[in-house]
C-alpha cells in the first residue's frame, strides 16, 4: 500500500499526496519551478539550497537520473513536490530511477497533488514556508517551525572547502564558488580556459596574487545583501580592474559591490522558458534562471553601469555592463543547464574581454 504524505503550507493550507523518496518531516521555502525538462539539474543545483522545489510540468522523472548531467555531488533542497512521479524511467544513459536519487539524497518527495492550484497560490500569495512530512502532522504541529524558518547558511554549505584547478588552457580565470554548477567551468574548459576554484571565503589577495586574467562570480543561494564579507573581497577585485564576469548571485554580489541594491522578488525565476531581452543586440532569449532576489533597477548609478539584459515577464534587472572596471553580468544562467544554450555568447564575451578569441 502507497504511504500517504503531506504538504503543509504556512498559510494553513494542506494537501495529501503520495509519498516518494526518504521519509520522515523536511521544512523549506516552496517554490515553483517552470522547466518542461532538465530535472536532473535542477535537483542537484546549489541555488535551490533550503528550498522545497515544485515543478509545474506534470510529469516528471520519465527519463530516469544518469552519470553525467548532476550540476553538483550532492542535493541541497528539501523536497519535491510533483503531479505525477514516474519511478520507471527509460532513456539509453539511464543509471537508475528518479526514485533512487531521491532515497539516496534522503529527499522527501509528495506526488499526486494539484500543482496547478498550489503555483496559482504562490502566485498570488508570493512564495511561503511549508513542510513535507510522511507523518501524520497537522499545521497546529508544525505552525512554529513554519514561523520560524529561515534559509541560511547557503553560501557556506555549498562552496568547495579547497582550492582546486581545472583545465590546461592558455587563459586563467579564478572563479569564486557561491554554490556553482559544473557547467560553468565546463562551458569556460571548452574555450581554452583554465579555471581555478575558490571557496567563497577566500580573500582577495589570494585571488589576486595568484595573477589571473579574469575572474568569474558563480550561482549560489539565499540573500545577497548579508553576505558583507564577500562583497568586500569584490569589491577589492574590482577595484584592481580584472576582467570580471558575474552570474545570478555572482551579478547580485557584483552589483552590491559597487553601491546597488538588492530586494527578494515575490516568487522567484525558476525554470528554463524566461525571456530576457539584450538591450545592446535588440534580440530576446529564453533562459534558464534560478533566483530568489534580483537587483534593484531605480538603485542602478547610470555613471557606474548600465543594465544590458531586461527580463520580459517583470521588467526586471537581467545583465548590467560596467563603466568603472571592465566587468559585466547577468541574473540568468549562460550555460543553460537545463534550458536553452542561446546565451552562451556570453562565455565568449568574457573570453574576448579576457583578450582571447571569441568561439575559441
Amino acid at each position: 500500500m502507497t504511504e500517504k504524505a503531506y504538504l503543509i503550507l504556512a498559510d494553513g493550507s494542506v494537501f495529501t499526496g503520495r509519498a516518494v523518496g526518504a521519509k520522515g518531516t523536511s521544512v523549506g521555502e516552496l517554490i515553483f519551478d517552470t522547466g518542461m525538462s532538465g530535472y536532473q539539474e535542477a535537483l542537484s543545483d546549489p541555488s535551490f539550497y533550503g528550498q522545497i522545489v515544485m515543478f509545474t510540468y506534470p510529469l516528471i522523472g520519465n527519463c530516469g537520473i544518469n552519470d553525467e548531467d548532476s550540476e553538483s555531488d550532492k542535493s541541497y533542497l528539501r523536497g519535491i513536490v510533483v503531479k505525477e512521479l514516474v519511478n520507471f524511467g527509460n532513456n539509453y544513459r539511464m543509471k537508475g530511477t528518479i526514485g533512487d536519487y531521491l532515497e539516496k539524497q534522503n529527499i522527501i518527495a509528495i506526488e499526486g497533488v494539484d500543482t496547478r492550484a498550489i503555483t496559482r497560490k504562490l502566485r498570488d500569495n508570493g512564495t511561503m514556508n511549508a513542510v513535507i512530512t510522511t507523518e501524520e502532522l497537522t499545521f497546529s504541529d508544525v505552525k512554529d517551525k513554519l514561523c520560524e524558518y529561515k534559509i541560511t547558511g547557503a553560501v557556506e554549505e555549498t562552496s568547495c572547502k579547497e582550492i582546486y584547478k581545472v583545465g590546461e588552457g592558455k587563459l586563467s580565470v579564478g572563479l569564486i564558488d557561491y554554490g556553482q554548477k559544473k557547467a560553468f567551468i565546463e562551458s569556460l574548459v571548452k574555450r581554452g580556459v583554465s579555471v581555478t576554484v575558490y571557496p567563497e571565503s577566500t580573500d582577495a589577495d589570494t585571488i589576486l596574487k595568484a595573477k589571473h586574467n579574469g575572474i568569474m562570480l558563480s550561482n549560489g543561494a539565499g540573500d545577497p545583501a548579508i553576505l558583507t564579507k564577500q562583497i568586500e573581497t569584490v569589491k577589492k577585485l574590482a577595484d584592481a580592474k580584472i576582467p570580471m564576469f558575474g552570474v545570478s548571485l555572482g551579478h547580485q554580489i557584483l552589483a552590491l559591490a559597487n553601491g546597488f541594491k538588492t530586494y527578494k522578488l515575490s516568487y522567484g525565476h525558476h525554470g528554463g522558458n524566461h525571456p530576457v531581452t539584450d538591450l545592446a543586440k535588440g534580440k530576446t532569449y529564453i533562459t534558464a534562471q534560478n533566483h530568489g532576489y534580483a537587483v534593484c533597477s531605480d538603485s542602478v548609478d547610470t555613471s557606474i553601469a548600465e543594465i544590458s539584459h531586461k527580463n520580459l515577464n517583470d521588467n526586471t534587472v537581467e545583465g548590467l555592463k560596467y563603466k568603472n572596471t571592465p566587468a559585466f553580468s547577468v541574473q540568468f544562467a549562460p550555460d543553460g543547464c537545463p534550458g536553452p544554450k542561446e546565451t552562451a555568447y556570453l562565455f565568449d564575451e568574457f573570453v574576448s574581454l579576457m583578450g582571447g578569441k571569441k568561439n575559441a
